[in-house]
């Protein structure tokens, strides 16, 4: 399949709040069940299983089809990478009905096919640079880190060390083809090769950013550097490119977000732990219009940091540059589908991107194409605890406000403040609210801000001649856009919450999108993560009526496949206890006699 779909048109407005549970996807049970019960592999789709993936990348195919023509990157039984789709989309345009039988593709599939595969040895677990979302012309990719010596001299040895000598870490291994074998067997060479090409890629889709997501320079297993970055490059081939170095902690610590009954306020990650040495560092040009200081990084908790990474992300993608953005961690399938999904929904949530989609559509879309079929480990994570996918999309209660909107100021200042008083959201979702931590920190922070990386070092690389995809896209983009996006009303942002006392059902309440440390007192019902957001009787903003639809729809789904399942029968005694405590903090049981 390496044609394209055009749009079809259909609303994007949100349903009408009517009490109901929110609507769901059609196949949204089916792809968390089938997410919470096998890791995703490309090359073992086959059979039972293999149907139920076809069926979700077909749907995938289609949303993505709604709005854009696209081609795509063949990758069938995981030729390219293992854990990627196995047809990557290409977005290239976004295109209206009219265009629908006249897609003219502005890429040639074959080269760019032909440098995917080249470039993909550079990457760690050979998780090359991939487009995902396209906003005003621009791409938005992921990827994983750059390889290092133990996995460019052997995959295979690579991967058993890496996964900590995991029993399926060698089913795991990728085919090394003969033109791979050769490629290594240079040492001269090796890294001008393989990272010229990934360079050559990078430029194609012409990316200009590369944020790394990574506390550490290079990831190191039993003593031995397995994974580099860019930052850390020591010929600067990166050197073009503008590099930031956004530490963000990895999926074991959002085990203490579960620990903590799922409460993020007060969360604060421990920055002084030995592997931990990559500094927070931003040019100076990109933080001077977003009025944070980024010199306490270290003491803000995982909703502050989770906040303000996302704006700098939406700062740079909305800025008047015509360059792409490259988001990746380590092996790229925690933390870097973390924030492609919350800026998938935050652009969406302004009518921005996918402007067909449903919040259900949306929903689907970003759970089956950015999670699941781009390898996120959900059963691994489930049995370890470290539910950072459950926090994504139970994090769009903050990111709600007007200042994550991609919406340029001044199109959003007609709207006159809202009244602060109670809804009826505010008396149905209190809970907890988070107190502090006992590895929040109390000392010594540190900053380093870089204008640009170093001088570029001297190195070759085979030339590949390819016409970069980015201008022609931005070209397209523009010639669409020739007007502004319809503006999004919006409402003032909502009151914190703090810790009240419980009383006949009535839990705690914390903050829903402010990362101001005042909090006002109120009352909500309901005491759980999982509770299904009420309709408010007060009017809400577009933004924010989607993005609570969307959030609506994943915990109702959640709740009756991953949920239940966690909180299956089990003997009475000490480890019943623990599940019912489990099923209460989690909300498939509420405190009344009321359930979802």
């Amino acid at each position: 399949m390496a044609g394209a779909r055009a749009a079809a048109a259909a609303s994007a407005g949100p349903s009408a709040s009517s009490g109901n549970p929110p609507p769901q996807e059609p196949g949204l049970g089916e792809l968390l069940e089938e997410f919470s019960r096998t890791q995703y592999r490309a090359k073992d789709c086959s059979g039972t299983g293999g149907s139920k993936v076809e069926r979700i990348e077909k749907r995938c195919l289609e949303l993505f089809g709604r709005d854009y023509c696209y081609s795509v990157i063949q990758n069938v039984n995981g030729d390219i990478c293992g854990h990627y789709p196995q047809h990557i989309v290409f977005l290239e345009y976004e295109s209206s009905e009219k265009e629908k039988d006249t897609f003219q593709s502005t890429v040639q599939v074959s080269k760019l096919q032909d440098l995917v595969n080249r470039s993909k040895t550079a990457r760690c677990r050979g998780r090359f640079v991939c487009p995902v979302i396209l906003f005003k012309g621009k791409h938005i990719c992921r990827s994983a880190t750059l390889a290092g010596w133990g996995e460019l001299y052997g995959r295979t040895g690579y991967n058993y060390i890496f996964s900590g000598g995991a029993d399926d870490a060698w089913a795991d291994a990728e085919d090394i083809t003969e033109e791979d074998c050769a490629l290594r067997s240079s040492d001269t060479h090796l890294f001008d090769k393989v990272r010229g090409y990934d360079i050559k890629l990078l430029r194609y889709l012409s990316v200009k950013y590369i944020c790394d997501l990574m506390v550490e320079n290079k990831k190191v297993k039993f003593g031995m550097n397995v994974t580099s970055s860019e930052k850390v490059d020591k010929a600067q081939r990166y050197a073009d490119f503008t590099l930031l170095s956004i530490p963000y902690p990895g999926c074991e610590f959002f085990k203490e977000y579960k620990d903590r009954d799922y409460m993020a306020e007060g969360l604060i990650f421990n920055w002084k732990q030995d592997y931990v040495d990559a500094p927070l560092s931003i040019p100076d040009f990109l933080t001077c219009s977003l009025n944070i200081d980024w010199s306490q990084y270290q003491s803000w908790d995982l909703v502050q940091q989770t906040q303000n990474y996302l704006k700098l992300l939406l700062s740079i993608i909305n800025s008047d540059d015509d360059s792409g953005l490259l988001v990746h961690c380590i092996s790229g399938w925690d933390r870097t589908p973390l924030f492609i999904s919350l800026l998938r929904l935050s652009l969406w949530a302004d009518g921005l991107i996918h402007t067909s989609l449903k919040p259900a559509e949306i929903l689907y879309l970003t759970v089956a194409y950015d999670w699941f079929l781009f390898g996120h480990m959900l059963v691994d994570r489930l049995s370890k605890g470290e539910e950072i996918f459950f926090f994504c999309f139970n994090f769009l209660k903050h990111i709600i406000s007007e200042e994550f909107s991609a919406l340029k100021t001044q199109r959003r200042k007609s709207l006159p403040a809202r009244d602060a008083g109670f809804t009826l959201e505010d008396i149905c979702m209190l809970r907890r609210k988070d107190r502090g931590s006992t590895t929040s920190l109390g000392s010594d922070f540190s900053l380093v801000m870089e204008s640009s990386p170093g001088a570029a070092g001297s190195f070759t690389y085979e030339a590949v001649e390819l016409v970069p995809a980015g201008a022609q896209t931005q070209a397209a983009w523009r010639k669409s856009h020739s007007s502004s996006p319809q503006s999004v009303l919006w409402n003032r942002s909502q009151p914190s919450e703090d810790r009240l006392p419980s009383h006949q059902g009535l839990g705690e309440a914390k903050s829903s999108s402010s990362s101001s440390s005042n909090h006002s007192d109120f009352f909500r019902m309901g005491s759980s993560p999982l509770e299904v957001p009420k309709p408010r009787l007060a009017a809400l903003s577009e933004r924010e009526t989607r993005l609570q639809e969307v959030r609506s729809a994943f915990l109702a789904t959640y709740s009756s496949t991953v949920g239940l399942r966690a909180a299956a029968p089990s003997p009475s005694g000490a480890i019943g206890g623990l599940l019912e405590q489990f099923v209460r903090g989690v909300g498939l049981r509420g405190t009344s006699s009321s359930t979802l």
